[in-house]
């Protein structure tokens, strides 16, 4: 293998790395005493922010459905919703690490697929990685049916840091 095949083989192989890097710099946890107030997810960032009033406490790298541009219009789509829900529903046996439901479809949701005839589905979560899951590819691009996926760690913040109720607004 000549010396450039190598260094592009070695080059494949560090890329994916370099995002993962960027994630770091947010490690610090939160203190025991923090409380979110409201979730601010911006999809076209691929960040979710947890709110005190208008100050950030905390912002994670996430990944979305599959289909993540546009909002989601009916089940099965792998679009994440757009727009304001609550978080109405801690989840500690989830098919997932953890998992918080989020309450779509909201009035906006339930009228867009009434006009296209088509199911809106349900049951979108922030939620961990899947059980059986192993390796560090999570931020790597968006793999969910229209959830909100973090790392294990990250949703054990998210978790004990936001409460049944919590409005989220999910913004394009």
């Amino acid at each position: 293998m000549s010396k450039i095949t190598k260094l592009g083989v070695l080059a494949l192989f560090a890329l994916p790395v370099l995002p993962l890097r960027a994630i770091s710099a947010n490690d610090a946890p939160l203190p025991a005493s923090a409380i979110a107030d409201k979730v601010l997810v911006l999809k076209s960032e691929r960040k979710l922010l947890l709110m005190k009033g208008s100050e950030v406490l905390k912002t994670y790298t996430l990944s979305l459905g599959g289909n993540p541009v546009g909002p989601k219009i009916m089940e099965g789509d792998r679009r994440t919703p757009e727009g304001n829900y609550v978080l109405d529903r801690h989840n500690a046996h989830s098919q997932y690490h953890r998992s918080i439901h989020i309450s779509y479809p909201n009035a906006d949701d339930v009228a867009r697929a009434k006009r296209y005839g088509v199911p809106t589905g349900g049951e979108l979560y922030i939620h961990g990685l899947p059980n059986d899951f192993k390796g560090p590819a999570h931020h790597l691009g968006d793999w969910t049916e229209g959830c909100i996926a973090v790392t294990n760690a990250e949703i054990d913040e998210i978790w004990r840091v936001v409460a049944d109720g919590t409005p989220i607004e999910i913004k394009p």
